[in-house]
């Protein structure tokens, strides 16, 4: 039987699977020998990386959080934690597609708390990608704004470009917006169509940024904006870092599996940590 083996407490970041003779594999190829249990080893794997988290999440906290900025001694083991963590990402989306097997709500949740980490751990080392119309939108000031708001997207055709939702006022200026802000401090907004609007672009950009004429580094912007403004509006609570799936639906935790293989498959093309 082969079982991952969690390898984080002696200060190695990650885990891995290995075959019955002990020699490393990942766990999409483990799924193709004849005795294969995916009902058993899918949810091993969620809880490898959940506790690849929680590890993280105690080392880091204040870091992802916002508190603080990582000490200097601190930025090669964060980028390590973020590499391991997106690793077990990528290889579990391709496990979950290999079976056919209906997606895993919990495995799109903890999937996407794996994102939501990672990218703010990027974030505090400055490792993002541009968001989309970074450094062309005006400041909203203070005070209530008033506008139509609308998902925009950077260059219509080319959708590894992303887009992201704007407010546009009355006398033309276009201010930054989030799906949270949407669904929660605005008035007279579609939920439902705001939400369905958020999915197609994210699954959208998520399929657009693996082409070959996508940009690397602002591909990575595009699909990580539109996934953390996801995330961000489904967390358990304003203080918690960890994502629900209110809908309960198998389709948004496939949408947020993708987009989180798709943002660490353009990022390996220019991290030096995923290669």
């Amino acid at each position: 039987m082969a079982l991952p083996r969690l390898v984080t407490r002696d200060g190695t970041w990650g885990f891995r699977w290995t075959r019955p003779d002990g020699s490393p594999t990942l766990l999409a190829d483990l799924l193709e020998l004849p005795d294969a249990e995916p009902a058993r080893w899918l949810p091993t794997h969620l809880e490898a990386l959940d506790d690849e988290l929680i590890e993280m999440a105690g080392r880091f906290g204040e870091v992802l959080g916002g508190g603080r900025r990582p000490g200097a001694g601190e930025h090669a083991e964060l980028a390590a934690a973020y590499a391991a963590v997106d690793r077990a990402c990528v290889e579990y989306a391709d496990a979950a597609a290999a079976v056919t097997r209906p997606v895993d709500v919990r495995g799109g949740q903890i999937l996407g708390t794996a994102a939501l980490m990672s990218i703010r751990s990027r974030a505090s080392l400055g490792l993002t990608g541009p968001a989309p119309f970074d450094g062309e939108l005006d400041d909203p000031g203070s005070g209530v704004v008033g506008g139509r708001a609308g998902l925009h997207w950077v260059a219509e055709p080319t959708r590894w470009r992303g887009g992201r939702w704007l407010v546009v006022t009355d006398d033309g200026r276009r201010l930054p917006a989030t799906l949270s802000m949407l669904l929660h401090d605005s008035s007279g907004v579609d939920k439902d169509a705001t939400l369905r609007e958020h999915r197609e672009a994210l699954t959208l950009v998520a399929e657009a940024v693996a082409l070959p004429e996508a940009e690397p580094l602002a591909a990575s912007g595009a699909v990580d904006w539109l996934l953390f403004d996801w995330l961000m509006a489904h967390r358990e609570s304003p203080d918690s870092g960890a994502v629900e799936i209110r809908s309960g639906l198998g389709s948004d935790a496939a949408m947020i599996i993708a987009a989180v293989a798709a943002s660490v498959r353009v990022r390996a093309r220019f991290d030096p940590a995923l290669r």
